[in-house]
């Protein structure tokens, strides 16, 4: 069984992959990796001694090709899983991004991305991106009440 954790921080050493939820006018932007069938949300591992902001932005770009946009920090998650890490408990940083502009063309192990105005329905991490997803939404909402900008 796959357990997805979040947290508000965690040493920064922990961290091995950004996770980013991004959004083109008002539009979710998903990524279909060239061996694979399905959709997933942006993101990778950190690279050796890189700063996990630019991991994000790295990751963002190779694999949607946004050349503009605002990324924003919303918090650590944390993946244990039987079949990763020997089934240790992994941990990232999750952002999201508003793109506004794109590269013309993908340069890296993506074959394509889909701007779309629902979550798709075949995921390549079904147990662990919805959860994501629904965990910066929440945040977000919060963060928006607070500052008097959302109002149900």
């Amino acid at each position: 069984m796959t357990i997805v954790k979040f947290y508000d921080e965690t040493e920064d050493a922990l961290l091995k992959f950004a996770v980013i939820i991004a959004r083109c006018n008002g539009k979710w932007v998903f990524c279909k990796h060239r061996d694979r069938d399905t959709w997933e949300v942006p993101g990778g591992h950190r690279e050796a001694g890189e700063n996990i902001l630019d991991t994000a932005k790295r990751e963002l770009y190779e694999e949607t090709g946004a050349l503009e946009f605002e990324i924003t920090p919303v918090c650590v998650y944390s993946v244990t899983a039987p079949d990763n890490f020997n089934g240790e408990e992994s941990f990232g940083m999750l952002y999201c991004a508003e793109i506004q502009k794109f590269e013309k063309e993908l340069h890296s192990e993506i074959e394509k991305i889909s701007i779309m105005d629902m979550l798709p329905e075949h995921w390549t991490y079904p147990e662990i991106q919805p959860a994501l997803i629904k965990e910066a939404e929440r945040r977000i909402r919060r963060e928006w009440k607070q500052e008097g900008k959302y109002h149900e």
